[in-house]
């Protein structure tokens, strides 16, 4: 099997995180080369890539938004929540895991992996069903950080209690009547969040197996938020409650 990921700075990371077996780089003839189309004709030589030069209507095929480059790839190699582990463990950090409950929107996974990375998230945590996986539209939304992410697909009730044996608190994003606000539960540790769907939130089971429920306070005239934009504050408060543990400046 094998996909297309399209944009330059899409193709740009797959090829610098490496993960993935490359096949083929089509450019379109004409493009202007900027330094980011430089990058990467210098990690397509580093895995003995040559690039192909098409016309921009083959490469419209390929996908939308290609920016003029498109890189075909083998299948997403999503790894075990014992990787994800591992990766807090090597770092010698808290552990900090996403997960997201059934969210089905390519956007909203692709933003909120693209926040996870940006925060030193050790891994996400995707259910088996009824859920978008990492697609080539997840790859786009996401700027190409899911090529540097540990995701697993894996059963979301049995990966909590598993967080839960290693030491995590499950912090749920849920507005309803007895949620807590962020200044009311602590952070600073081994932390998973968990991010239900667009329209109904958690599912009922995984809801019942989180240790908080955390509700972001509001105060404007709407009464909720998009799922990847409450997710991603949700992120960064748990980084900031950790004192931007090796953080820069953007």
């Amino acid at each position: 099997m094998s996909e297309w990921i399209v944009g330059r700075n899409p193709v740009f990371e797959t090829l610098r995180a490496g993960r993935r077996q490359f096949h083929q780089l089509q450019v379109a003839r004409g493009m202007e080369e900027n330094d980011r189309v430089r990058d990467v004709f210098r990690l397509a030589s580093e895995r003995d890539l040559s690039p192909l030069r098409v016309d921009k209507k083959a490469l419209n095929q390929r996908g939308e938004n290609h920016q003029g480059l498109a890189l075909q790839v083998g299948d997403y190699p999503y790894v075990g929540v014992d990787d994800i582990l591992a990766r807090a463990e090597a770092r010698e950090e808290p552990l900090l895991v996403l997960l997201l409950d059934v969210l089905k929107d390519p956007q909203n996974v692709g933003t909120l992996i693209r926040t996870a990375e940006a925060v030193g998230v050790h891994g996400v945590v995707l259910p088996y069903r009824r859920t978008a996986t990492i697609t080539p539209a997840v790859v786009s939304a996401s700027s190409g950080a899911c090529e540097h992410m540990l995701v697993t697909q894996a059963n979301l009730a049995q990966t909590i209690s598993l967080l839960k044996e290693e030491g995590a608190w499950v912090v749920g994003l849920e507005g309803t009547e007895g949620a807590q606000t962020p200044d009311e539960i602590d952070l600073t540790g081994d932390i998973a969040v968990v991010v239900g769907s667009e329209g109904s939130g958690m599912r009922r089971l995984v809801n019942s197996s989180c240790d908080f429920l955390m509700a972001l306070p509001m105060r404007g005239k709407i009464d909720s938020l998009n799922a990847s934009v409450a997710g991603s504050i949700a992120l960064y408060l748990v980084w900031e409650a950790r004192s931007y543990l090796g953080g820069r400046k953007f």
